[in-house]
């Protein structure tokens, strides 16, 4: 249901709760600078979340949100109104940046999170350190997809692709159907022989004629299968949905690597005491 329409005192056994987690709509600059306006859905839906935790008080609460969140200037008065509430509700904080290349994600990704937990257990919260490993290029993580169906070029083509990709964007409501963002996105994938404004049905077969020059008709389109690769989805897990509905879910999700280390961290936290 819609959480602004969560009432916690309709349901039971919403006690004793370690963890609320929210990967919540992204806030946007302009919403932060008219926050007095009320007007903005995803600014409803952050403070609702630290209303929420009010409620159930639970040991620890987790946002994911957009890098700027954590740090911008432009979000200040934001950060200042959640520190207000938690500080009432006795929990203590940190607002920290972690970027997804730096957690063997291929794809350069930054999230902004504030994790809070009542009491001292802050004291056994670390933010998570970057992997010792660097992350595979967008070629070396799709070339074995690529060449699934006889393309003769899936080599040509990764040798192209020898950095981490750009950041996934699009599958948003207002976007339409699915497609790799807007136009700066999809100039950043056409460098690398990429069409981003499409997402495919399939891999490219034995068949296809890559050639960028040509432009989008040139090139070929990621499927969602790979989107999720290169958002560190494991090969097992099922979207579930037809392809647009696919998209969206993979392109919004936080990068299961990140999100792992983040949740480890709240964990050693929680049995810190």
């Amino acid at each position: 249901m819609d959480l602004l329409d969560f009432d916690p005192r309709d349901h039971h056994g919403l006690e004793d709760i370690d963890l609320l987690s929210a990967g919540l709509p992204r806030v946007q600059a302009s919403a932060a600078s008219n926050r007095s306006r009320g007007s903005s859905h995803e600014l409803e839906l952050l403070m609702a979340t630290v209303k929420l935790a009010q409620s159930l008080r639970p040991r620890a609460l987790l946002i994911d949100n957009v890098a700027e969140l954590a740090v911008a200037g432009a979000y200040g008065g934001i950060r200042e109104q959640i520190h207000d509430k938690l500080a009432q509700l006795g929990y203590r904080y940190k607002w920290f940046v972690l970027n997804a290349v730096d957690f063997q994600v291929p794809q350069d990704r930054k999230h902004g999170f504030l994790v809070a937990l009542q009491g001292d257990l802050i004291d056994g919260f670390q933010v998570p350190s970057p992997s010792r490993q660097s992350p595979p290029t967008t070629g070396e993580a799709l070339l074995a997809s690529m060449a699934s169906r006889g393309w003769a070029h899936a080599a040509e083509w990764a040798r192209l692709a020898d950095k981490v990709a750009p950041t996934v964007v699009g599958g948003s409501w207002e976007r339409g159907g699915a497609d790799l963002g807007p136009t700066g996105s999809k100039r950043a994938w056409a460098r690398i022989g990429v069409d981003g404004g499409t997402v495919a049905d399939e891999v490219p077969g034995p068949d296809f004629s890559w050639d960028p020059s040509l432009g989008r008709s040139g090139m070929m389109a990621l499927t969602t299968a790979q989107v999720a690769r290169l958002q560190g989805f494991p090969a097992e897990w099922l979207v579930a949905g037809r392809k647009t509905a696919r998209y969206r879910q993979v392109a919004n999700a936080s990068p299961p690597p990140l999100a792992q280390a983040v949740g480890e961290a709240i964990v050693t936290a929680l049995a810190s005491t």
